[in-house]
């Protein structure tokens, strides 16, 4: 059984984090950190085997942990900026997955990792030779692929980016979308992000007075240039 800790901030998120792990099997989530010095103490006192580290904590940056502890890490996070990236994977990151991802999403990665310890603890010997250290790698990113929203209506997916390109320079939240078209912030997440992802909106982090990130969209191309 791989035991998981998920750090998260926002207790709902580290719930469907928790759910999202138990559809795969073999991974039992020991712990949930909503901070760094929680996540600090659970490594310390009972360390797992793999750890699901968002970026953004309330009381330190979820990096500052990752360079603490060997522990396997997966990124969950939405901080997509490449110093961001290059220092976790600096860090011995194993896996970096952006906010908003799918179920899918996630249990196709950690089902990659558990592949990649199994691969690792049956190679034969007590060195690893080139191919078993290749074989694992591949094991190891096999999950890497961007699902997108089942079941997408096209109207609401028309309604959405019609709403981007209307406004083409300014900025927009899912929540000003959402009230806007009077759909759930939830489901205008994921059209947005599917737009990001498509290449036919560009996505950037705004910070509020919490210094919480949020996401925001603009229809490609009509990003500032100064």
């Amino acid at each position: 059984m791989i035991r998981v800790l998920v750090v998260e901030d926002d207790f709902r998120v580290a719930h469907v984090h928790v759910n999202f792990t138990h559809r795969v099997p073999g991974f039992q989530v020991v712990g949930t950190a909503l901070t760094a010095a929680d996540a600090r103490r659970m490594l310390t006192d009972e360390p797992p085997d793999l750890m699901l580290l968002d970026t953004y904590l309330p009381d330190d940056s979820g990096l500052a942990v990752l360079a603490e502890t060997d522990v396997d890490t997966i990124m969950l996070t939405a901080a997509s900026d490449p110093a961001a990236v290059r220092k976790a994977l600096a860090h011995g990151a194993l896996n970096y997955l952006l906010k908003p991802f799918t179920a899918e999403q996630l249990v196709d990665r950690l089902t990659a990792y558990s592949r990649y310890r199994t691969a690792l603890a049956t190679a034969v010997g007590s060195q690893l030779s080139q191919e078993d250290i290749d074989r694992s790698f591949r094991h190891l990113h096999a999950g890497d692929r961007t699902t997108p929203p089942k079941g997408q209506s096209s109207v609401t997916a028309r309604l959405v980016s019609e709403r981007l390109r209307a406004r083409p320079r300014a900025a927009h939240t899912a929540a000003e979308i959402a009230a806007e078209l009077g759909i759930a912030r939830a489901t205008t997440q994921r059209y947005l992000a599917a737009l990001a992802q498509e290449g036919s909106a560009t996505m950037s982090l705004r910070y509020g007075a919490t210094g919480r990130p949020e996401h925001q969209y603009r229809w490609k191309g009509s990003a500032d240039t100064t």
